[in-house]
C-alpha cells in the first residue's frame, strides 16, 4: 500500500525532523544560529513565510523554506530525502511555496544554488528559473548567525 505524500506548513513540533533531513541531504542546518529551535520558533511564527514539509504519513521526507522581502521572494532549503527524490516531490514543493508568496503579492522568486549542486539547478531550470552566474557577498555580525 502506497501513502500519498502531503505538503502542510511546518510547525515546531517538526523541528528535529527537519534538522535530520537537513543534515541527510547535505545542507548543514545552524542549529546554534538561524536554525536554531528558537530561531525557527520566531520563523514559522512570521505569518508571510511560507515554511512547508512534505510528509508520508507522519514522515518528513521534504522541505522548503519561503520567504520575501517585500519585493522578490526567496525559496531555500529545498530538500528531498534521497529515497523520495526523483517523483516531483521538489518540483511541487516549490510550485506551492510560490503560490503561497505569489498570494502576498509577489511575482520575482529566486534561489541561491551551491555551484557544485546540480540536482538543484535541474530542478530549478526545469521550473522555468534563470541560472545566472553571481557573486554572493556576506557579512556576518558573529559566527552564529
Amino acid at each position: 500500500m502506497t501513502i500519498a505524500i502531503r505538503i502542510r506548513r511546518l510547525r515546531l513540533a517538526d523541528y528535529d525532523a527537519m534538522v535530520r533531513l537537513l543534515r541527510l541531504c547535505g545542507l548543514n542546518p545552524r542549529t546554534k544560529g538561524r536554525e536554531s529551535r528558537t530561531s525557527i520558533a520566531a520563523q514559522l511564527r512570521t505569518p508571510r513565510n511560507r515554511y512547508l514539509g512534505a510528509f508520508e504519513g507522519a514522515r518528513l521526507v521534504g522541505t522548503v523554506f519561503g520567504t520575501h522581502d517585500g519585493r522578490k521572494g526567496w525559496i531555500n532549503r529545498l530538500a528531498v530525502h534521497p529515497d523520495y527524490r526523483r517523483r516531483h516531490l521538489a518540483r511541487r514543493l516549490v510550485r506551492l511555496c510560490e503560490r503561497g508568496l505569489r498570494e502576498q503579492g509577489i511575482q520575482v522568486f529566486a534561489a541561491l544554488i551551491e555551484p557544485d549542486n546540480v540536482a538543484s539547478e535541474a530542478v530549478f531550470r526545469g521550473l522555468g528559473y534563470e541560472i545566472d552566474p553571481m557573486l554572493y557577498a556576506r557579512r556576518k555580525i558573529h559566527p552564529g548567525v
